[in-house]
C-alpha cells in the first residue's frame, strides 16, 4: 500500500490557464483514489492572486508546512518567476525533496505543444558558509548571480559537508532532478518522483 504524500506544486499562473499545470495536478482524478496517486496536492494557486508579498510569504509558508516534497511545473517562463524561486528556495530550506517537471510537451488548451523550458534550478544558487553553517541565495540575472532578495540568506540544519564550505552550487548540481512529463511517463510514475 502506497503512503500518500502531501505534495506542494509550484508553477507560473499561466500554466494553469493553459491547462498544462492541471494535467500533472489532477491526473489522480483518473485514478482510483487519491492514495493511489501517491500525494495530496498543497497548491495555494486560487487564494494567491489576493495577497500582497508579506501575505503571499504567510500563504506559501503556511502551505509547505506538512509538505514533504515540492513539485515544479516547468513552463516556458517559471525559471524566471520570482514567486516560483521563493517557493523553491523555501522548500530547500525546510528540506522537502525538491524535483521539477516540463509541461510544455503537454497539448495546451489550444491542442499544442511547445518546447521545453529553462531548467529553474540552473537559475538558483546557494553559497555556502566558510564554515559550512549557513547558505547565502543567488538568483541568475542577465548573466550574473546576484542575491535573492526575497530569502537571502538561511541557517542550515545540519553543518554541510567540508567540500561545499565557501562554495557556489546552482541547485541543479545539487542532485535536483527535472523530469518530462510526455518522455518520462509522468502519469505512470509520479508517485516514484514524488518519492
Amino acid at each position: 500500500m502506497i503512503v500518500a504524500k502531501r505534495v506542494f506544486f509550484s508553477f507560473h499562473y499561466k500554466d494553469v490557464v493553459d491547462f498544462r499545470a492541471n494535467v500533472v495536478r489532477k491526473h489522480w482524478v483518473l485514478k482510483g483514489d487519491r492514495e493511489e496517486a501517491g500525494y495530496f496536492d498543497a497548491s495555494i494557486w486560487e487564494e494567491a492572486e489576493k495577497k500582497n508579498e508579506i501575505g503571499l510569504k504567510r500563504l506559501i509558508n503556511g502551505a509547505l508546512e506538512n509538505t514533504s516534497t515540492t513539485c515544479v511545473l516547468v513552463g516556458s517562463s517559471t525559471y524566471a518567476r520570482p514567486w516560483v524561486r521563493y517557493e523553491i528556495i523555501k522548500s530547500v530550506c525546510r528540506g522537502n525533496r525538491v524535483f521539477a517537471v516540463h509541461i510544455n510537451q503537454i497539448k495546451g488548451k489550444d491542442t499544442l505543444t511547445k518546447p521545453n523550458g529553462p531548467n529553474p534550478f540552473d537559475y538558483l544558487a546557494l553559497k555556502y558558509s566558510a564554515d559550512g553553517t549557513k547558505v547565502e541565495v543567488f538568483e541568475a540575472e542577465n548573466g550574473k548571480w546576484i542575491s535573492f532578495a526575497k530569502l537571502p540568506s538561511y541557517t542550515l540544519q545540519s553543518t554541510a559537508p567540508e567540500s561545499k564550505w565557501g562554495r557556489l552550487f546552482k541547485l541543479s548540481s545539487l542532485g535536483r532532478k527535472i523530469y518530462c512529463w510526455s518522455v518520462d511517463k509522468g502519469y505512470d510514475n509520479f508517485v516514484d518522483w514524488v518519492g
